[in-house]
Order: C-alpha cells, then sequence, then structure tokens
C-alpha cells in the first residue's frame, strides 16, 4: 500500500493542538495577569459562558472618603467578564463596558463577582457582572467583547 505522504511532508515536524478547557484558559489567564492577581482575586467557578470570582476589600483599596475605590469593583467586574467571554476557547477582548456603583464598600468586605451571558454571537459577546457583598447587589456591570479568531490551545 502506497502512503499518502511524500517524504517531504513526512519529514517535517508535526503539531497537534487541542482546545482548552474553561478552567484551563482561565487559570492561564490569571497567571499572566498581575493586576488580578494584586486584587487576590479567587476563583469560585468557571464553565462556558460564565464565572465568578471573590475578593476581600482591602486598606489600600480605599479612597479619600474611606470606602472602596470605584475602580476596584470595576476591575473584578472587568476579569470576570474577560474569564467568561475567553471560557468558549476564543480569546476575547472587551470593546464596551459601564457598571452602575449601588453601594459603597468598606475595608474587609467580601465581594462576588458574576458574569452571566447574555447573549453570544460569532463575533461579539454581550455580558452582564453583578457585584454582591453579603447578598446584596452593590454594583451592576455591563460588557461587550470582540470575539478574535484566535482560539487558545495548548500543543
Amino acid at each position: 500500500m502506497q502512503s499518502h505522504f511524500t517524504p517531504h511532508v513526512a519529514r517535517r515536524k508535526i503539531i497537534l493542538y487541542r482546545m482548552m478547557q474553561p478552567d484551563q484558559i482561565v487559570k492561564t489567564m490569571l497567571d499572566h495577569d498581575a493586576f488580578s492577581q494584586w486584587l487576590d482575586i479567587r476563583i469560585n467557578h468557571v464553565a462556558l459562558g460564565t464565572c465568578s470570582l471573590s475578593m476581600k476589600i482591602r486598606k489600600d483599596m480605599l479612597n479619600g472618603f474611606g470606602i472602596a475605590h470605584g475602580g476596584i469593583t470595576y476591575s473584578i467586574a472587568d476579569s470576570c467578564l474577560a474569564f467568561a467571554s475567553n471560557s468558549h476557547g476564543r480569546q476575547s477582548l472587551s470593546i464596551d463596558t459601564s457598571i452602575n456603583h449601588i453601594e459603597s464598600l468598606r475595608e474587609g468586605d467580601e465581594i462576588v463577582a458574576i458574569t452571566t451571558e447574555e447573549s453570544l454571537k460569532n463575533r461579539f459577546g454581550f455580558y452582564r457582572v453583578e457585584i454582591h457583598c453579603n447578598n446584596t447587589l452593590v454594583a451592576l456591570f455591563k460588557g461587550t467583547v470582540y470575539r478574535t479568531e484566535k482560539e487558545w490551545s495548548v500543543q
């Protein structure tokens, strides 16, 4: 039986790629995200199109009024959006975000961010992130991402 490969092709190094699982993608992203590490974000749950993160408000996160700087809740929501939107295996980047701050946060408060995928299209994804403290909604974040053609993969 004759081979379908020419000797030239047979001598080439063949690299096989397999798609990463949502938890692998998020771990890779977090490992390379110094800011999320500074926030001391903990991953509670990751699945296709969803993510839950938590963190504790520290003294160095407070503004001049003694409450958490608005950028802190924005940042955990942004990370939660990034992790959820990339969980499908295609590298995705936020192109539009907004946040509503509903309640103030103090040092020692434990917050939880939960992302819900509202709609997923070929090129765009639409997400809602709720940030809670003691089962109270403290901020509401909405984000739109652009889904690139580049896939998360491991060799």
